[in-house]
């Protein structure tokens, strides 16, 4: 500053600057702060030897020079802000505020903690623009990065399942978590930062589960056993979700309880396709018990009705064709083939599940309705729905004697398909089962879950009604 020859340039001799500029200048060189002061209408750059280094190779043609010359490239951007602290007086200011430069021969994207304040006469006239900045380009790259790789993180722990991790400071009874972990849990993600007492976390817990995991904790500390315990937490709105936890408490030197760390892995899929296999065994099991049912309802119909042992064989024979038959509609949905295009009616559906139970007679089996469409996703529920219903009147209803009929009637309106199962000549029904058999459950599980419809049971002393109702959309779906 004091070798320029500051005669040829805007400004001319020291000497004869204003005294606020003067000040200013005599205020800005020894700071260790990065100062700029751009001074009258063409934004003389004046500079101490801290702001230098973030100019780069504008340095040191930039001094003395004005700022358009030397901030050509994002001019368009920083003249707007210098103008309105000179022709408003007020100060701006910002954080990690965004610049365009090209300061090392090639253009860079930097940021700066800015601010911009005008300089004063004594008669309040504004000379310039002093402004005070921070090189803030290294921090918010390293947070982009850093909040890039949580990202990362975050996604590789979701595809592995994990819900964070978790430190327990047993003492004073403070929980911190990671934010994944207090949502799971509901706290607040602000108090899984700063701590809350273990009791927030396990009100998150499914209230069955909460006596028994307090005391695991409480074991484990004790003991000083590894814990691993499967439980189940209840998020806002009410999903519940499966979680398996594993740490170990920490001790301090007095053997005193110190910190309890540990994770937890979100195992829900796990859970849900272990109940489905459990589910899947069971049904196995009571189709194998409803085959053997079936069986032998078959040879006892067909014994009834034949007039000899060659009949008997060609009805028994075509009644388990049809048996077959029925068992096709059903065997897809639990093997996951379904076909978009596959449809078929309520009608064809109704008659190949009761085919098999037919026996010539006339009353034996009644069936009327309109033709509905049922499109392939539903076509397994209402099969299976059917299909447990009849073998359950073979083995327990109206199928079970030789004088039970059964009358299948349906209808639809715009919103919704009604069925009703209604049998007579049965065995008296003296009181509705105490107890709802594996049967009974698959079938209002195909409904309700399946079908999305509603399901009645109204024991008759005569016999079994049965009122099915599903949306008529699910079901064509």
């Amino acid at each position: 500053m004091r070798a320029r020859d500051w005669s040829t340039t805007h400004l001319g001799p020291i000497a004869d600057w204003p005294q606020h500029l003067k000040s200013a200048v005599t205020l800005m060189l020894p700071a260790d702060a990065q100062i700029v002061l751009f001074w009258g209408a063409e934004f003389i750059a004046l500079y101490n030897d801290a702001y230098a280094p973030t100019i780069g190779d504008k340095h040191p043609k930039a001094l003395g020079r004005p700022a358009r010359e030397s901030w050509t490239e994002l001019w368009d951007d920083l003249e707007p802000l210098l103008r309105r602290v000179l022709e408003t007086g007020e100060t701006v200011s910002a954080k990690d505020r965004p610049f365009y430069i090209e300061r090392h021969g090639y253009p860079e994207n930097v940021y700066f903690d800015i601010s911009y304040s005008p300089v004063r006469s004594d008669t309040g006239e504004i000379g310039g623009v002093l402004c005070i900045v921070s090189e803030t380009t290294e921090r918010v790259v390293a947070q982009a990065e850093l909040a890039k790789a949580q990202e990362r993180l975050t996604l590789a722990l979701s595809a592995a399942g994990m819900v964070g991790t978790f430190d327990w400071h047993v003492q004073s009874d403070t929980f911190y978590s990671d934010a994944r972990f207090a949502e799971m849990f509901s706290v607040d993600a602000e108090k899984g930062v700063k701590g809350a007492p273990l009791a927030e976390y396990l009100a998150g817990l499914y209230p069955e589960d909460v006596e028994r995991i307090a005391k695991a904790v409480d074991h484990a500390v004790k003991n000083r056993e590894r814990y691993v315990q499967e439980y189940r937490v209840m998020k806002k709105g009410g999903d519940v979700r499966w979680v398996e936890a594993r740490g170990e408490c920490l001790y301090d030197r007095d053997g005193k309880p110190d910190r309890f760390v540990g994770v937890v892995v979100d195992v829900t899929s796990q859970k849900n396709a272990q109940e489905r296999q459990r589910l899947l065994a069971r049904e196995a099991d009571h189709r194998v018990k409803n085959i053997f049912a079936n069986f032998h309802s078959l040879i006892s119909l067909s014994a009834r009705s034949a007039r000899t042992p060659q009949e008997m064989a060609q009805a028994l024979r075509g009644r388990m064709d049809a048996l077959l038959r029925a068992k096709d509609l059903i065997r897809p949905g639990i093997m996951g083939t379904e076909h978009e295009s596959e449809r078929t009616t309520v009608d064809a559906l109704v008659r190949t599940v009761l085919q098999p139970y037919e026996d010539g007679s006339p009353n034996r089996i009644i069936v009327s309705g309109p033709k509905v469409p049922v499109g392939a996703k539903s076509v397994t529920g209402l099969a299976l729905a059917l299909h447990e219903t009849a073998t359950n009147a073979v083995k327990y209803g109206a199928l079970s004697l030789p004088n039970g009929s059964i009358h299948v009637t349906w209808d639809a309106n715009q919103d919704d398909f009604h069925l009703e199962w209604d049998e007579i000549g049965g065995p008296i029904i003296e009181a509705r089962p105490q107890s709802r058999g594996f049967g009974t459950i698959l079938t209002e599980r195909s409904v309700t879950s399946e079908l999305r419809g509603k399901i009645e049971h109204d024991w008759r002393r005569n016999g079994l009604k049965l009122t099915l109702s599903v949306p008529l959309k699910q079901l064509a779906g």
